[in-house]
């Protein structure tokens, strides 16, 4: 991990006024990171496409106390075993390599796989709506048993129910963060953390020790996009993150797809707005993998095609008082204390009814004693 080839990247990396795609460009012409920082100026210049400023910045080097930061950082991913991916190195993503402006440098927990090239993106609102949560974890669980690894941000939200989705069907995930690899944001996400390092990998850019601030995420979505076949945007209001993983995906030449949802709703402005640009529309994973197709290789289709057909369910028997309890539930979350006004029966007895719904598999509760259909 300490070696000097990572760490010339590094110093690379830090050097003032030189972006992303610079530094890519600059490794592609010369050939490792090491032979870029002790090329002459005008090489440089010409062979990299910089300016005199930034040409003389990467031959003066690096403040000593920078280079100390640098230093400090390499101990510390030793410490804490986390992988470091070069954008020359074989295992570094070949779809994200693609993109205009690549990380030089991923920092990895877990492990990618050659599975992750079929992946998609699962994006959505943090202030997701119960039913917005419920169909991101469906479709994301349906996406992961067809043999996609699900990509999200991990935060709170659609993102979350995307990762828990995709691990409920023993699939794959990759969680992208806004902050270094050693943070753990938001805290509440530490177990899922944990299962998506032991299913998948989380992947980040930026140093360790970096805070989440909130201009890190534009630049974060850059590489969930870049990382998938296409993105779906399951709720989003017009100004938003998911909006911005969508935007970026279609200058990538990636599909981009959106879940429709109730009109008067925030969360569906961005959704719809997008489907009026052209985004497909997606009511189950079906959706997806359709349009997907010409983008798979042989292999995976077949193992779609493969698939068991998938059998539309019976509905189970439901007594006279479960179907007039199932009436007054909505794919909104209505709390008990409703529900049992609405009935007109008992609260014992319609307590049994819901539990009875629940493990029919027809409603589910939620925190606070509500409940919504499935």
């Amino acid at each position: 991990m300490t070696s000097e080839p990572v760490r010339s990247w590094l110093v690379l990396r830090a050097v003032r006024g030189l972006e992303d795609a610079s530094v890519c460009r600059l490794v592609r012409a010369f050939g490792s990171a090491a032979a870029v920082l002790s090329a002459p100026v005008d090489e440089l210049m010409q062979r990299g496409e910089l300016s005199a400023g930034v040409a003389r910045a990467i031959r003066e080097g690096l403040p000593p106390p920078v280079l100390k930061d640098i230093d400090r950082e390499l101990k510390q991913l030793d410490r804490l075993r986390v992988s470091i991916l070069t954008y020359l190195d074989e295992a570094y993503p070949a779809r994200l390599k693609q993109i205009a402006d690549p990380p030089p440098v991923l920092y990895v927990t877990g492990a990618l796989t050659d599975a992750d090239r079929h992946a998609v993106a699962v994006v959505g609102s943090r202030q997701a709506t119960p039913a917005g949560r419920l169909f991101a974890e469906e479709l994301s669980r349906d996406l992961a048993s067809a043999g996609f690894t699900i990509v999200s941000g991990l935060a709170r939200g659609a993102d979350g129910a995307a990762h828990r989705g995709a691990l409920a069907a023993g699939g794959r995930t990759l969680a992208v963060l806004g902050c270094g690899i050693d943070r753990q944001y938001p805290p509440e996400h530490r177990a899922l953390r944990e299962e998506i390092e032991a299913h998948g990998a989380v992947l980040a850019e930026l140093p360790i020790g970096s805070y989440p601030h909130g201009y890190h995420f534009p630049r974060r979505n850059r590489i969930i996009s870049g990382l998938s076949l296409g993105v779906v945007v399951t709720e989003a209001a017009l100004e938003s993150g998911s909006l911005i993983t969508a935007r970026l995906a279609a200058d990538q030449g990636r599909e981009v797809f959106a879940v429709p949802g109730f009109v008067n709703s925030q969360t569906s402005r961005g959704p719809h707005a997008l489907i009026k640009q052209g985004a497909k529309l997606v009511e189950r994973a079906e959706d997806v993998i359709e349009e997907l197709l010409p983008q798979l290789d042989a292999a995976f289709r077949e193992r779609l095609a493969a698939r068991p057909a998938a059998r539309t369910a019976t509905p189970p028997t439901l007594g006279q008082d479960e179907a007039a309890v199932y009436a007054v539930l909505t794919t909104e979350p209505i709390h008990i204390d409703d529900v049992i006004a609405r009935s007109g029966m008992p609260a014992p007895h319609v307590a049994g009814l819901l539990l009875s719904l629940e493990l029919k598999n027809m409603i589910r509760q939620l925190p606070g004693q509500s409940y919504l259909r499935l």
